[in-house]
């Protein structure tokens, strides 16, 4: 893990009217036009520390987890989507916060250690978080090694894990659309993750075999090739790439 972050990030909103607006309004909407197969809503619990867990295929996963979760979820997403000026601005800052979204700046080392601290604010309100443990989409299909900030975020706050596989949600909406459209997509729950009998979250060899279990959760219910590796850019200079080979960091 990296060290906490020097300054305070921000916390994390709760959500305000937009949301739930979106969540009466646009997700009835979403799901009787796109029509997707939702499969284990049973295994989400009610109320308490939940946290999805999904496999990451398109930009549109982050539409279809909170409209067919049983109950409110929140994820992040880049800060850029709430920033924007003029209508389009307007249109997408309220889009992302009706679905959900909280923003946050990309990026590794202390960045992304505030990144989890926002997600730990939403568990600890007793709400449930979206999070890609994958880190990025993957572009070929296959399901990647997870990064061990879901299994920190997890027994930091005692949140339950609930796997999440997501399929056809590549076809529906393939990099570089700008519209999804009509196409056979399934989201199903699996059975919760206690990863607390992996141990404390201050030790890198429990939130690398909690990690493990839940990527293992996600590929029972996905069936997708396995990569055995982070999915990343490869490094860009011959220094990177030793300090990658010699160091191998643990992955948030």
């Amino acid at each position: 893990m990296s060290d906490a972050a020097t300054t305070t990030p921000e916390r994390a909103k709760k959500p305000g009217f937009i949301y739930w607006l979106g969540r009466f309004a646009l997700t009835p909407l979403v799901r009787l036009y796109y029509r997707p197969a939702v499969v284990g809503r049973h295994n989400v619990p009610k109320t308490g520390r939940v946290i999805f867990a999904s496999n990451h295929l398109s930009f549109v996963d982050s539409v279809a987890i909170p409209v067919c979760a049983p109950r409110p979820v929140q994820f992040l997403a880049k800060s850029s989507y709430f920033t924007g000026r003029g209508p389009k601005g307007w249109l997408v800052r309220n889009f992302f916060t009706a679905i959900g979204a909280v923003g946050v700046d990309r990026g590794a080392g202390h960045a992304a250690q505030a990144a989890l601290d926002k997600g730990r604010d939403i568990l600890e309100a007793d709400s449930a978080f979206a999070i890609y443990p994958e880190g990025t989409r993957s572009l070929d299909g296959r399901l990647y090694k997870g990064r061990t900030g879901v299994a920190w975020l997890a027994l930091t706050t005692g949140a339950t894990v609930v796997p999440v596989g997501l399929s056809g949600t590549s076809a529906m909406m393939p990099v570089g659309a700008k519209m999804p459209k009509r196409s056979k997509v399934s989201v199903s729950f699996g059975t919760p993750i206690d990863v607390s009998t992996f141990g404390s979250a201050t030790s890198g060899r429990a939130r690398r075999q909690a990690t493990d279990a839940i990527m293992a959760a996600i590929h029972d219910l996905t069936g997708q090739e396995l990569a055995h590796a982070y999915n990343e850019a490869p490094p860009a200079t011959p220094v990177e790439k030793i300090k990658a080979a010699v160091l191998r960091p643990e992955r948030l």
